[in-house]
């Protein structure tokens, strides 16, 4: 899809008709709103996609009442507490700001955990997201721990993923983060790092849309070819890493939303009134990088609306109607201003023109296999790679 000029956003019924013609040129699935843009989707007689389909085949994996799961959980923390026993925090968790990881902070400290928390500057925090962050560790008593990136070295490995024309272009930050919460938590003799990645809210993602953000070798080949100044400081964390982390140090990574009855609007709420959290107004969009991507270059350049993975996990979960999912697809993804706001901040921090840029935009969309990249151990090791996260997550 080639990327519109710049002026063409000024015009809001312009944005509202891009959304219109999503809805309606694609068949939408009967359950949940997974469309025919996403390359391998498949609809039963029914109408209903292999996503749902493959939703409720992990559903059945997980515990099946909410005292099952309160059982685990008691068990969980029972184990974490003993496991950290004169140490100065019992466990790790890793704060963005957002509606997930902030619900963890305050669930390790309601059930009486020591954490400490671990945030990732990549230079692309909004003020309110700043702001949200102070007020929780303050609020909850949480020591916190801040990796500031180098900002050169940084912009310089995102503007070699941009240029890749790879689908996901977070992996870098998600790489380092981690790399990050993984070599800290060795650091400090901690084995339980404790995630806001839940099934609830993030089930139905396709794999398509991104590559494996632990693909180091992806991360380099990429930079190899596009960068100009040397990873010095980036946080990395190779498969071996990972082995050695997982099974050697048997540092585990514990979905802690998984273990009580998790629903969003109900986790807001409780956010907002008892530690005057700040909502974004959408998923992850407390990093202004994540939201221009996810708000424009993911739909313009690649055709992925992200909110249709989001919406349906939730839907799925029984937190939201299909017909709510629905009218919540028909509002602009990006509001007009935000959007021109964003722009102009995006390309003046990465130093790029409105030519270059678009000529970004319109480079033929590629994927790992275009670089050097561990997608064949992915691949063919599949088993391999799920017994280890199997092993690393509790």
């Amino acid at each position: 899809m080639n990327a519109r000029p710049w002026h063409d956003f000024l015009l809001m019924p312009e944005l509202n008709k891009h959304v219109e013609l999503h809805m309606e040129e694609k068949k939408i699935c009967s359950r949940c709103i997974m469309d025919s843009s996403i390359p391998d989707i498949v609809f039963d007689e029914n109408g209903m996609c292999n996503y749902c389909k493959e939703y409720e085949k992990k559903a059945a994996l997980l515990f099946s009442d909410s005292n099952q799961r309160r059982e685990k959980r008691n068990e969980l923390l029972a184990r974490i507490k003993e496991e950290g026993k004169n140490k100065e925090y019992d466990c790790i968790i890793g704060l963005s700001g957002g509606v997930d990881s902030t619900y963890v902070a305050y669930l390790t400290k309601k059930f009486g955990l020591r954490p400490l928390a671990i945030h990732l500057d990549n230079g692309w925090n909004s003020e309110l997201s700043v702001a949200n962050i102070k007020q929780i560790v303050k609020l909850l008593d949480i020591d916190l721990y801040t990796h500031v990136m180098d900002w050169e070295e940084f912009k310089d490995l995102q503007l070699s993923f941009l240029k890749s024309s790879v689908t996901n272009i977070e992996i870098p930050t998600d790489h380092a983060i981690s790399a990050l919460l993984f070599k800290r938590a060795a650091e400090e003799n901690i084995r339980h790092i404790i995630s806001g990645n839940n099934f609830a809210t993030e089930a139905i993602q396709p794999s398509i849309w991104g590559e494996y953000n632990k693909d180091l070798r992806l991360i380099e080949g990429i930079h190899k070819q596009f960068g100009t100044k040397k990873l010095k400081t980036f946080p990395k964390i190779s498969l071996i890493d990972y082995f050695y982390y997982t099974v050697i140090r048997r540092i585990k990574q514990i979905p802690l939303l998984d273990y009580v009855d998790y629903n969003k609007k109900e986790a807001v709420k409780i956010l907002q009134d008892e530690l005057c959290w700040k909502n974004y107004g959408a998923k992850h969009y407390e990093s202004i990088f994540t939201r221009f991507f996810q708000g424009y270059i993911l739909m313009e350049k690649y055709n992925v609306d992200k909110r249709l993975g989001h919406l349906s996990s939730l839907i799925m979960s029984g937190q939201m109607t299909r017909e709510d999912a629905l009218e919540e697809m028909r509002l602009p993804a990006y509001p007009d201003d935000l959007l021109h706001e964003d722009r102009e901040y995006f390309l003046k921090k990465l130093d790029l023109s409105e030519e270059t840029f678009n000529a970004i935009m319109t480079t033929p969309i590629k994927s790992n296999k275009d670089y050097p990249s561990n997608a064949w151990i992915f691949k063919n090791f599949s088993f391999l790679i799920q017994t280890i996260k199997r092993f690393a997550t509790t």
